[in-house]
């Protein structure tokens, strides 16, 4: 099987997910269809002067389907209400190569022995010293060489660039 990514109307990608999930139940479908995966990543916001956790998807109008493409089930996930098409050259959708579908599903690379830290794009992380220290953002850039990182925090509703060393961020768990 291999991952294709789906183009969606905005807002139902959820709900096209639990139908496809609910229709191949019991069909013949069931064996040429894995996982669907709606990319989400935890944001936090101050409201109030509380800290809320919320999901945001990363990705507005596309979900990710674990298939074998057959015709039969490039029929099925088209005529779903709410599709719109496969990503790809016209009716030829194209396959998500290895390396993007581990950084989706969050199985990286991280044995590179050239690393001082262990942070890549996209990491959660929380900054433990310095002027913001609590906050917690997402890891934009990683510099090796400085032994800085640049993360991406909610300042006043607003994402802002900080920069600092990676001494001074721990991973969110």
């Amino acid at each position: 099987m291999q991952w294709y990514v789906v183009h969606t109307f905005s807002s139902h990608e959820n709900r096209i997910k639990e139908t496809i999930e609910k229709s191949i139940i019991g069909t013949e479908l069931e064996g040429s269809i894995g996982q669907i995966l709606v990319p989400t990543q935890k944001t936090y916001m101050i409201r109030d002067g509380k800290k809320i956790e919320t999901e945001k998807k990363i990705f507005n109008s596309y979900i990710i389907v674990e298939a074998e493409m057959e015709p039969k089930v490039y029929a099925f996930i088209k005529s779903i209400s709410g599709v719109t098409n496969f990503l790809g050259y016209g009716k030829k959708p194209i396959p998500l190569d290895e390396k993007e579908v581990n950084r989706l599903l969050g199985i990286n690379n991280r044995d590179d022995s050239t690393t001082q830290f262990d942070f890549m794009p996209g990491d959660m992380v929380k900054i433990i010293a310095g002027a913001f220290t609590d906050f917690e953002g997402i890891v934009d850039k990683v510099d090796q060489s400085s032994g800085r990182i640049s993360v991406n925090v909610s300042v006043f509703g607003r994402i802002t660039p900080v920069e600092v060393n990676g001494e001074q961020v721990e991973r969110k768990k």
